[in-house]
């Protein structure tokens, strides 16, 4: 199905359409959900939310940009708010334990610590480099980690990232050229002891 006529199918509210677009971009709307969220939980719920988002309001969507950088866009903001609504909670129960807050014991203690997960993009004998890598992109700034994500786990030119951004090309080289700054040295110390 070519995209004009998608776009058209799902703006009539076509169920057809709209499985179409779900089995085409529900792989790479996962993954760079995933690469930002970093559990697997909460990137399914953020993929649904990312298409029930765009079922809700393809009818407004008017074609400035291409459809799957209008996904992206979605995805990336979508999974940023769930990523920051999270810490914030997580911020907030650590305040309450250190004020002598309660605790029932029915909670997860991974409220501290961020749960170890695995990317499906990364083979079994690179898992533990995989976690060490994900836990320093989750450092990153939100703007460094989008623009590393869609560059580097989903492959978007620097033009394609200009535009799911809403920023300039030499932001967007200036933000790689950053993240990869920031990341080499807080790898610097894994890999000379590795």
């Amino acid at each position: 199905m070519e995209t004009q006529e998608l776009i058209v199918g799902l703006q009539r509210g076509s169920e057809s359409a709209f499985r179409h677009l779900v089995d085409t971009y529900q792989r790479r709307v996962y993954n760079t959900v995933l690469a930002i969220v970093q559990h697997p939980d909460d990137a399914d719920d953020v993929t649904q939310e990312v298409f029930m988002t765009v079922f809700e309001s393809i009818r407004q969507f008017r074609g400035d940009a291409q459809l799957s950088t209008w996904l992206y866009r979605i995805a990336t903001t979508r999974a940023l708010e769930a990523y920051r609504k999270k810490h914030a909670r997580k911020r907030f129960a650590f305040l309450t334990s250190l004020f002598g807050g309660q605790d029932d014991g029915n909670e997860p203690d991974d409220r501290l610590h961020p749960v170890d997960f695995d990317h499906p993009g990364i083979q079994l004998e690179q898992q533990e480099r995989g976690r060490v890598l994900f836990a320093a992109i989750n450092r990153l700034s939100d703007q460094q980690k989008v623009a590393f994500t869609l560059h580097h786990v989903e492959g978007l030119s620097y033009q394609e990232i200009t535009d799911v951004m809403q920023t300039s090309f030499s932001s967007v080289e200036s933000l790689l050229f950053r993240a990869k700054q920031n990341l080499r040295k807080q790898l610097r110390n894994y890999y000379y002891n590795a």
